[in-house]
């Protein structure tokens, strides 16, 4: 594992696309701080930039650098969740709209909605935890699927055209422990509001 760890980060590094597996279903991923790289996302997914993306990020702490503040009840739903969960977080600390460098401190601008609002899961799958702590920043995650097509549950159902499309395939091998479904989604708000938009 540590061998695909590290050439999948000198591809995220590079400013590349990985196909890699998640603990939910396999994603499409870059590095989220930057706009060109997740750019190409959109484009191999042949998706709206208009629509926001799930991003990984290793625990709380990274959480809390790339969000102005962070819900006490999300918090607290992430200490007692037992499934893969995403997060709706309000206030992401992103770039300006339409700047295309790479900032490090902050989410590219494409990453987030309309509203100021990112998903963020913390997946419980130790080679996403091992790849997203060493790559020091959250990682996009979108399903390895052109939009609108069905999601494919594992690594054997990706499309030839996903597949061509990427710089890097992390080993299928890697893929055990993924659910094959999609994560719950939930909506935190700082009034302590709650929706829940997927189950």
């Amino acid at each position: 594992m540590k061998e695909e760890i590290q050439k999948a980060l000198e591809v995220l590094r590079a400013g590349g696309i990985i196909l890699y597996p998640t603990d939910t279903v396999w994603g499409i991923g870059c590095d989220a701080s930057d706009p060109e790289a997740v750019a190409k996302v959109y484009a191999i997914k042949n998706r709206e930039d208009s629509k926001s993306l799930v991003l990984l990020a290793s625990d709380m702490d990274m959480i809390c650098r790339y969000v102005k503040e962070v819900p006490e009840m999300a918090v607290q739903l992430v200490e007692v969740n037992d499934k893969p969960m995403t997060i709706i977080y309000p206030d992401a600390i992103a770039g300006e709209k339409g700047c295309m460098k790479v900032d490090r401190r902050c989410l590219a601008f494409n990453t987030v909605a309309e509203d100021g609002t990112v998903g963020i899961r913390i997946p419980m799958m130790d080679f996403c935890q091992q790849l997203i702590s060493r790559f020091g920043r959250p990682i996009v995650s979108t399903s390895a699927n052109i939009s609108g097509e069905a999601t494919p549950k594992k690594f054997s159902e990706i499309s030839e055209q996903i597949r061509s499309a990427v710089d890097h395939i992390v080993d299928p091998a890697l893929e055990r422990g993924a659910t094959g479904q999609s994560s719950s989604i939930i909506k935190v708000g700082l009034d302590y509001s709650i929706e829940i938009i997927r189950k």
